[in-house]
């Protein structure tokens, strides 16, 4: 039962993403957080305090407005103390250049007590820095700075 309500709350997240509330997934991460994205685009890095991630999450939906999140896997496994979700999906974009952006990738989630505290994002890097590219060519300031991290 435990791990169906913690796959009913993480799609509830990805669904928030999804209308753009981050605010959602910002409530249901511990103050000790680690939350990390490969590679050194403006998404990248790793932050530690959830105000860094508030920041983060904005430059993420300036680069890829109306972002769309479709979860095609869900695992979670573990206890409540100590909780770990793996979620596969694709995400689609259109970024203020008018292209169509598809990627794919996973999140690992570690919980304890419903909140998370390790968020690991992996995805198709070299995909979303060629898009960061071609937007900062347009004048997108955010798509070339450097990551956020504390």
């Amino acid at each position: 039962m435990y791990h169906y309500i913690i796959k009913e709350k993480l799609k509830d997240i990805f669904e928030s993403l999804n209308r753009g509330d981050y605010e959602a997934l910002l409530k249901n991460v511990s103050p000790q957080i680690t939350h990390s994205f490969s590679g050194s685009h403006p998404i990248g890095g790793t932050r530690h305090t959830i105000e860094s991630m508030r920041r983060w999450f904005k430059r993420l939906y300036i680069i890829t407005p109306q972002i769309h999140f479709t979860i095609k896997k869900l695992i979670v496994s573990g206890f409540p103390w100590n909780t770990t979700a793996a979620i596969e999906w694709e995400d689609k974009a259109t970024p203020a250049n008018g292209e169509q952006y598809i990627n794919k990738g996973v999140h690992v989630i570690k919980m304890k007590w419903g909140k998370a505290v390790y968020i690991h994002g992996y995805f198709d890097t070299q995909l979303f820095n060629d898009l960061c590219k071609r937007l900062a060519a347009t004048g997108l300031k955010e798509a070339s700075e450097t990551p956020i991290t504390d």
